[in-house]
């Protein structure tokens, strides 16, 4: 037994924000930014939560796959930056959208989030407990980048993105092999502090912003995510030219373009949408995968590589059949 993805949908914020606007806030370029990223615009929350994301998403999810919401078993929300700390930002989706036969809860795996809730959903549908779930990725980063670092406030976007699943017996649908690896040694070289973690008074200002050591960022998602492919296709029996597409986190096209002359596969095959939502961390696979879903540039049957890497350090792949 395994798990098919039925249903696709996704949520952005309304508000554009333009390298060229970005120009105005710090010093940088558009032509710098699009060299060194491969972004040219991000959307902004102006008001949209990660709940509200993340549950305008399983909506969409839910009609994709011609569900409701009472259907619904199990909701994981992937999510490294909630509103609250309680209550949970699941829960708040479960309640927005009336699944109340659900049980909700969160993930934090950062930029791999939405992967390894995919998996959690996997270890729980196969095991006998749920027969489906809603698997969201959604963030509203904006609030955690500080406006005056040039070297990060270019990248990051928010979003949602969200997947309907459920248990197949279909030998030919559904993921087919997982991979996922976590070094918490290398964590601080992308963190972002607790809202109230470097706070003594209440008055006084806190650091609560995304630092990121760009280089070591980047030496290890070209060294990393290849070699969590690699491992993931050998489970599957399967190798590169096997896979139609490679739906991987959109962090930077440098990157996506490193990893690609790893695997000796043509970029063609990894489809991008950075370019114009940015980085979203947890919801950029799934955005993605519902922007090729809905313009029906995945076929039934094609071989599918998701791969995800980020904060913790964490990184995964899963192969899957569509």
């Amino acid at each position: 037994m395994t798990i098919r993805i039925k249903g696709t949908g996704s949520a952005l914020p309304e508000r554009v924000l333009t390298n060229s606007e970005l120009e105005k806030m710090v010093d940088t370029s558009d032509e710098w930014i699009r060299e060194r990223t491969g972004i040219r615009e991000r959307r902004i929350s102006s008001g949209d939560t990660v709940a509200s994301l993340a549950s305008a998403a399983c909506m969409n999810a839910l009609e994709s796959a011609g569900k409701t919401a009472e259907d619904v078993e199990l909701i994981l929300v992937a999510t490294c930056s909630p509103e609250l700390l309680l209550p949970c930002c699941a829960c708040q989706v479960q309640n927005t959208i009336g699944a109340q036969n659900a049980v909700a809860f969160d993930l934090n795996a950062a930029c791999s989030g939405f992967l390894f809730a995919l998996d959690t959903a996997y270890a729980y549908i196969t095991a006998g407990i749920y027969k489906n779930a809603l698997v969201v990725g959604s963030e509203v980063l904006s609030k955690l980048v500080d406006w005056n670092d040039r070297s990060t406030c270019v990248l990051f976007g928010d979003g949602a993105g969200a997947v309907y699943v459920e248990g197949t017996k279909d030998e030919d649908s559904g993921i087919v092999s997982i991979v996922q690896d976590s070094n918490g040694a290398k964590g601080m070289v992308l963190y972002c502090n607790d809202r109230s973690a470097d706070c003594k008074v209440q008055e006084e200002a806190c650091d609560t912003f995304i630092h990121m050591d760009g280089r070591e960022v980047y030496k290890f998602a070209t060294r990393q995510v290849p070699e969590c492919i690699e491992r993931a296709l050998e489970k599957a029996s399967l190798n590169v030219d096997d896979i139609d597409i490679f739906i991987l986190h959109q962090a930077n096209i440098r990157i996506l373009e490193a990893i690609a002359k790893h695997l000796k596969a043509d970029i063609s095959r990894f489809p991008v949408n950075l370019d114009h939502v940015g980085n979203m961390s947890s919801a950029a696979i799934p955005v993605l995968l519902d922007e090729l879903n809905k313009n029906n540039k995945i076929k039934k049957g094609q071989r599918i590589v998701l791969s995800g890497f980020g904060a913790g350090l964490t990184s995964g792949a899963c192969v899957m059949i569509w």
